[in-house]
């Protein structure tokens, strides 16, 4: 993967181990997560009950996710990043397994509650990580492996989901990645020597927590980006968890039309997230960030117009890239926001993303009583207001290279709670 020569060998293969398993990790949390959307029409007849109520189970699960990272980014930074990742990792094995044994829907949203509680501790608290070992001007690599496994997972969750249900069932779906789970706790487990270092706080107090939260939100970096963070996140939620319904209604598809109509969503950033994160490192952020914003805003604005099946897919395959192109470069800059507490800067972060995930959701699933074509229009012109807005606010984003942010020595920085 490229990682610098100027350390020692050691600590370059764990670069290479932790992000490489971590990505398999965070592909793995996404596809569950997104395997959900595409089977409301099958859980809602399963079930008996409306596709409104089934859809519950997304916002259940992405708002709570982001509401326990706080506690979790929190308690990184003073126990170190070893025992959040895998006991989050264990949790989130065990309570995507247990899902399968729901009898109801009301157990089915229990189980998504608890599951998203549970796995929220490893995608952000891996991100932070990544913000140790590497110094901000390599960090858009690695970030762009992550977030390329996360659009993987949802581009392979969407799809292979309502793909396999027919042939394993939804609880199979359930149980096969709580087993995949756990195979991949396993491979850290087996190499825990990997985490090296001290936690970057001795000492959590909760004024520090607060003056903390306080600091990062005071400087406009950091405001203008969590703001953005979460914005985009409830563009892209809202007309993501809706799309499978969207082409039962209008252009009558089963559940394997609809994965095959969102097969797209999620590949740009799988196989362009590397290149992404380069040209961030190369040019800086602030072209990309607003083209990333008003590419979505103008592919989820074509889906409003009747345009032939093929074409809808490959809008969905085209928001999917103006998502590659937004959050994992603002996770970037979270990175840099505060080395101290990078464990609390992230799970900021990722708290404003699910929280997004989830508000949008239910917005857009509100909306739906106007229609698809309104609630579409709504959320599309939100989101180019948004882009326009970005090309001055996000200027400053010229080069990666802040030198007051950078760490002392080039290369793999292994400074705290790993």
């Amino acid at each position: 993967m490229g990682i610098s020569k100027t350390i020692g060998s050691a600590t370059e293969q764990q670069g290479e181990y932790l992000v490489r398993v971590l990505s398999a990790v965070t592909f793995l949390i996404f596809f569950q997560a997104y395997m959900i959307a595409p089977l409301i029409p099958r859980l809602a007849s399963v079930f008996h009950v409306s596709a409104q109520t089934v859809g519950i189970a997304i916002p259940v699960y992405m708002i709570p996710y982001g509401a326990a990272t706080l506690f979790y980014g929190i308690l990184s930074d003073r126990v170190g990043r070893r025992p959040i990742i895998l006991g989050s990792l264990a949790l989130f094995a065990l309570l995507t397994a247990l899902t399968a044994v729901s009898r109801s829907v009301d157990g089915l949203i229990f189980w998504r509650l608890l599951t998203g509680i549970g796995a929220s501790g490893v995608v952000p608290i891996g991100l932070a990580l990544v913000g140790d070992l590497f110094p901000y001007e390599k960090r858009g690599r690695p970030l762009g492996w992550l977030f390329g496994a996360m659009a993987g997972g949802m581009a392979f969750g969407s799809t292979f989901g309502v793909l396999l249900e027919p042939i394993i069932g939804w609880r199979g779906l359930f149980l096969g990645v709580g087993m995949l789970g756990l195979a991949c706790l396993a491979l850290l487990m087996r190499r825990t020597e990997l985490f090296v270092g001290r936690p970057s706080v001795v000492r959590t107090r909760a004024s520090d927590v607060f003056r903390t939260y306080r600091r990062l939100l005071a400087g406009w970096r950091g405001a203008r980006t969590y703001i953005y963070v979460f914005g985009n996140a409830v563009f892209h939620s809202g007309v993501y968890t809706w799309l499978g319904l969207y082409f039962v209604r209008r252009y009558q598809l089963g559940d394997i039309g609809i994965g095959l109509a969102l097969l797209g969503y999620g590949v740009p950033g799988f196989i362009l997230g590397p290149v992404i994160g380069r040209a961030a490192d190369r040019w800086g952020r602030r072209w990309l960030i607003p083209a990333g914003l008003g590419i979505a805003a103008i592919a989820g604005a074509a889906l409003i117009f009747r345009a032939p099946v093929l074409l809808a897919a490959l809008m969905v395959t085209v928001i999917s890239l103006g998502y590659d192109m937004t959050q994992p470069l603002l996770a970037g800059i979270v990175t840099t926001l505060d080395r101290e507490r990078g464990g609390q800067a992230m799970g900021l972060n990722v708290f404003a993303l699910f929280t997004g995930f989830g508000l949008g959701s239910l917005l857009f699933g509100g909306l739906l009583g106007l229609g698809f074509s309104r609630a579409l229009l709504f959320f599309c012109a939100a989101q180019l207001l948004a882009a326009l807005a970005a090309i001055p606010l996000y200027r400053s984003e010229k080069s990666p290279n802040i030198k007051a942010q950078q760490p002392a020595a080039a290369g793999i920085v292994c400074k705290s709670g790993t």
